[in-house]
């Protein structure tokens, strides 16, 4: 009998599942309340510029994530980083001037991160998706499960969440209850990224390479706090991308922009006011990533990998995955593909 699974979640870890599972005799459907796949993974072109707003960067350490890129014929290539750069510690005194050693390179996806999630998504013809539609609900009191969304009801043998766990333990109702200590740690897990702000500035020509400058910027004054060069992998599209204080959410964007405007100037000259676009994206106000619900102060990757989340409950009809339960690199591209590999491992061993 063919074993229906319903995937909570269309990010790295909901795709990479869903592919894995393919023809080992499972019926398979995708929920995703955003409006489209990748969850924190999110690439927006803009001209030939192709800018991250999300996951980003990996090194020669992730090694799943290399062999995941190698098997779906995705290319990557090497953050650029050659030239001065910056480091602001003080109002009063100018950027220090740095050089950063290039043994120890970081990567990006050729054509962006979301390229990888294209390939995978290209294999799940027979998968279906189910976009903008929210999980409220997930009953496991008879023998089918019901998962419950803002449209319709649907019937599972499995369920698996790939959604973050704070998102899960406070915004789903379970029937029965999940167990206490799963709620108490799961709404005292940090999220990746969901107090990042990103910020992109694409330009028509790479100012800063002219300059002998590789375009990185760390400051611990802000508002920006790392900047990076983010032309792409043909250097035929060029900008300037990385994070800023989180604080700058506070204020409107058009503030917000002035301010960041002021400081790359300072730090580059008037060239960084020559841009062609601005794209910014502020994670703690994506419903789907920051629980507003939870108040809660959290650390960075706090109980990220906790073996709470990698356990099944309800008689094995309740798989958790996702970057932060990984046992290592969790919070990482790499824990993602961790995660959804154990989790594929355990449902086909059953």
């Amino acid at each position: 009998m063919i074993k229906k699974i319903i995937i909570i979640g269309a990010g790295l870890s909901g795709l990479l599942i869903a592919y894995r599972l393919l023809n080992k005799g499972f019926d398979i459907e995708i929920i995703e309340a955003r409006n489209r796949v990748g969850g924190r993974i999110h690439t927006i072109k803009s001209g030939k510029a192709t800018i991250e707003m999300g996951a980003t960067w990996f090194t020669k350490v992730h090694h799943n994530l290399s062999a995941l890129l190698e098997e779906f014929e995705v290319g990557y290539f090497e953050q650029f980083i050659k030239g001065k750069s910056f480091y602001e510690t003080l109002f009063e005194t100018p950027a220090q001037i740095i050089e950063i050693p290039e043994k120890n390179p970081s990567y990006r996806v050729s054509g962006g991160t979301f390229q990888l999630l294209e390939k995978i998504k290209k294999e799940l013809n027979e998968v279906k998706f189910h976009l903008n539609e929210m999980v409220t609900t997930i009953d496991f009191t008879n023998e089918k499960a019901s998962v419950v969304t803002n449209k319709k009801t649907f019937s599972s043998d499995i369920v698996i969440s790939t959604i973050p766990q704070q998102l899960l333990v406070t915004n789903t109702i379970f029937l029965p209850k999940l167990p206490e200590q799963l709620i108490n740690i799961g709404a005292k897990t940090h999220t990746w990224m969901q107090d990042s702000i990103k910020v992109a500035l694409v330009y028509a020509n790479p100012f800063w390479r002219t300059k002998n400058l590789s375009g990185t910027l760390f400051s611990t004054i802000g508002p920006v706090s790392e900047f990076y060069d983010h032309s792409n992998y043909n250097v035929d599209g060029f900008a300037l991308c990385g994070f800023i204080n989180a604080e700058m959410a506070m204020y409107s964007k058009k503030d917000r922009k002035n301010k960041i405007l002021l400081h790359l100037e300072k730090i580059f000259g008037k060239d960084a006011l020559d841009f062609i676009d601005y794209q910014e994206t502020i994670w703690s106000e994506e419903e789907f990533t920051n629980n507003t619900k939870q108040n809660n102060f959290v650390f960075p990757h706090q109980n990220n990998g906790h073996p709470i989340f990698r356990e099944s409950y309800y008689n094995n009809r309740l798989f958790l995955s996702g970057s932060e339960t990984a046992l290592q690199y969790p919070g990482y591209m790499e824990g993602a593909i961790l995660s959804a590999n154990e989790v594929v491992s355990r449902i086909l061993n059953l």
